[in-house]
């Protein structure tokens, strides 16, 4: 009997690919053992480093560096697509930092690990962008999880906080568990963890028997498991007291660039694992579409908390990156990538927002904290406006193109039902934000007005986040070139 085969030790040439992964990892590890050195005085060290480990990894992505590839047997894949969601993944969570450090400096928060757990959580969402495998997905999916459970519990002697992070971890075990007991059965169902070999064995599969109907099985159960990443309805219930509950800069971190993250693993799975089943899944993705559109713009409405209104447009936002995927097809999910890209950015300027607004003991996190602010402040009202028009979808503001990107991926995909409702609920959800701008400019401020005491480098961060969307707004064409570059 001939010895087993034993496949050769990959060398540095082979893992050129990981490059950008290693980079940050390595950053990481080092940011870890210098911050045992620093006192609270030099703590800023720390985060510095922890945004110039960011940008130069987004710069080595986008020059190329290590090249395209597959590693790991096929586990760990490089291609375009991964590339682009990578570099918008590392500028999201680098601009997330430039908000954080001042916000929780200022109430006593910081803590030298918070840095080193948002580097390790984005290690985890380039892992997952770029799975091959779902033994990969699944690792990159809880490097996220377990980093972002750590850093919503980081206020420790909050009890709202300390709430909202049991039931983050609570839930997200749950659909965590969703998620693998849909990939065991497409395993049992496959014979393979490798994605290209599932989409080889959906190909080859019949409509019918046993084996047919676990994979369908294994199918939703991990769509309901992306959905709940995602924030989509009916798996939104975490979002509302999670954006809540956590410290504003937390909850713009967690709201932006995992959702990046999450149209990743999306991707991986459904199109390229079980793209076979595209008319199965995308039928699905439309359903939970119109019920994140219905619940998140309907729920809305009502909320008097700014941090809580911006939970459930998040719902209706992902309805929307849904009606995307839902449209199918290279221009499907180019136009859900590009919605991703935008919300993310968008995300980030709303809860920027809030923490250029708050000082110690005062959070701005009500929408009647910002009335009359245009007579205190004209220049932050033109701002929030800028971020509240994008969200809202007007034009010439960079949701309005995002919005009609999913729309125009809809109706490619022969869903003009899905666009109509998509439609009426932009026309619904633009109530909302709305409602912010009437409170900047035509309310008078009622009780105590607190002063804007943020720096002047926050402030500038936040003027060129928000001016940001009106010229990606003027200049989006070579963003959708590069999505639709992504799945050409």
């Amino acid at each position: 009997m001939p010895p087993p085969m034993i496949a050769p030790m990959p060398t540095a040439a082979d893992l050129m690919p990981l490059l950008p992964e290693l980079v940050l990892i390595g950053a990481a590890f080092f940011l870890l053992m210098l911050d045992l050195f620093l006192d609270e005085s030099r703590r800023i060290v720390t985060h510095a480093l922890a945004v110039v480990a960011m940008v130069v990894t987004g710069l080595l992505i986008a020059a190329g560096v290590g090249g395209q590839g597959t590693v790991l047997g096929g586990m760990f894949i490089r291609d375009t697509a991964a590339d682009v969601l990578k570099v918008a993944v590392l500028g999201t969570s680098a601009l997330s930092m430039l908000y954080l450090w001042p916000f929780l400096r200022a109430r006593d928060l910081y803590r030298g690990e918070i840095a080193v757990l948002v580097m390790f959580a984005t290690a985890g969402m380039m892992l997952l962008v770029s799975a091959g495998s779902l033994v990969m997905i699944y690792l990159g999916l809880e490097l996220l999880a377990l980093c972002s459970y750590a850093l919503v519990a980081i206020d420790r002697d909050n009890a709202l906080s300390s709430e909202s992070a049991i039931k983050y971890f609570v839930l997200g075990s749950l659909a965590s568990g969703l998620l693998l007991y849909g990939m065991s059965l497409v395993y049992g169902a496959t014979g393979s963890l490798d994605l290209a070999r599932i989409a080889e064995a959906v190909s080859a599969g019949g409509e019918s028997g046993t084996t047919a109907t676990m994979l369908l099985t294994g199918v939703v159960f991990m769509l309901a498991g992306v959905a709940f990443k995602f924030g989509g309805a009916p798996f939104h219930m975490w979002l509302p007291d999670v954006y809540t509950g956590a410290p504003t800069p937390i909850t713009q971190f967690v709201g932006s660039a995992p959702k990046l993250a999450s149209f990743g693993m999306a991707y991986r799975l459904f199109e390229v694992g079980a793209g076979g089943l595209d008319d199965r899944w995308r039928l699905l993705f439309a359903v939970i579409a119109v019920a994140s559109l219905a619940v998140g713009n309907l729920a809305a409405m009502v909320q008097s908390n700014f941090k809580r209104m911006l939970a459930y447009s998040t719902v209706s936002h992902v309805g929307f990156l849904f009606m995307g995927i839902a449209g199918g097809g290279e221009q499907g999910f180019a136009a859900a990538m590009f919605y991703a890209i935008s919300y993310a950015i968008m995300s980030v300027a709303a809860f920027g927002a809030i923490v250029v607004m708050a000082s110690r003991g005062f959070e701005a996190d009500r929408i009647d904290d910002y009335r009359g602010l245009n007579a205190r402040s004209p220049w932050m009202a033109g701002f929030i406006l800028c971020v509240m028009a994008s969200l809202a979808g007007l034009p010439p503001f960079l949701g309005f193109w995002a919005k009609l990107a999913v729309l125009r991926a809809a109706l490619d995909g022969g869903m003009l039902w899905l666009a109509i409702v998509g439609v009426v609920f932009a026309v619904v959800g633009a109530f909302y934000y709305l409602r912010v701008v009437k409170a900047m400019y035509f309310d008078k401020a009622d009780g105590e007005v607190h002063a804007i005491v943020a720096s002047r480098p926050l402030r500038t961060v936040f003027a060129v986040n928000a001016l940001g969307l009106l010229a990606l707004g003027i200049a989006w064409n070579p963003i959708m070139a590069w999505c639709q570059r992504a799945f050409a």
